[in-house]
This record gives C-alpha cells, sequence and structure tokens, in this order.
C-alpha cells in the first residue's frame, strides 16, 4: 500500500540511498565477502547492507510504510556508529576516535543525513495523512 503523497521519485531517492549506504560500507569493509575486525563489527556492516537492499526492494515494490521505516534504520544506525566509533570508541576498536575527517565517513555521513530526512518527512507525512 502506498502512503498519500508518497510518489516514485521519493521512492527511488529513497532506494538509491539505501544501495549508497549499502556500498560505502562494502568499501569501507574492503570487500562483500570480508569481515571486518572486531567480528562483532564486520557482521553489524553485513546486517546493514542486507538491511539496506532490503529497504531499497520494499521501496521499489511499493511497500513503502515498511521501506521507510527500514530506510530510517538504515540511515540512523551508522549516524550513531560513526559518532560512537569517532567519540568514545567502540569495545576492542578504538581505530577512529578523533577521526572526524575520514572522507569516507563525511559522504557516509550526508547520504544518510539525507536518506533520514527523506525517510523521517514522508513516514511523518503519511501518518499525519492516516491510511486511505
Amino acid at each position: 500500500m502506498t502512503a498519500p503523497g508518497t510518489g516514485w521519485v521519493a521512492r527511488w531517492a529513497g532506494a538509491l540511498l539505501c544501495l549508497v549506504v549499502a556500498g560505502i560500507h562494502v568499501v569501507d569493509q574492503g570487500g562483500i565477502t570480508t569481515t571486518r575486525d572486531p567480528y562483532y563489527l564486520g557482521i553489524a556492516y553485513h546486517v546493514l547492507e542486507v538491511a539496506a537492499v532490503v529497504a531499497a526492494v520494499l521501496l521499489l515494490a511499493n511497500r513503502v510504510r515498511a521501506g521507510w521505516l527500514l530506510a530510517a534504520g538504515v540511515a540512523a544506525g551508522p549516524l550513531l556508529g560513526y559518532v560512537l566509533s569517532r567519540g568514545p570508541g567502540l569495545p576492542d576498536y578504538r581505530d577512529d576516535i578523533g577521526n572526524w575527517t575520514e572522507p569516507l565517513g563525511l559522504v557516509s555521513l550526508a547520504v544518510e543525513g539525507a536518506l533520514l530526512l527523506l525517510a523521517v518527512a514522508l513516514l511523518a507525512r503519511s501518518r499525519r495523512r492516516g491510511p486511505r
């Protein structure tokens, strides 16, 4: 079911942003078959990549409510991870503490920020209008 006011342009843009988030994290971990250290962080990367592809598919399949909810998580998760990994650090991972200006990280922040804004705006809009 399509949320009111959610057009194909927004869905395609959201799907593309989700796929870019996945791609950035594949590049950052060193490839699709590589699991980053520490192991829990590598698994989190893989989960994020799969979730991003699923969100893109949901959006393109016109399952927009589920797609936008998942897309919001795909955006918010890495944003939080970026802040934690650069700020206090993560357990067994302190390599990026203070590394706020890493180019790939900044690109990731821009893409995830755009995706989060788009997802939240469309979810709020559909909630105000209610089901049809």
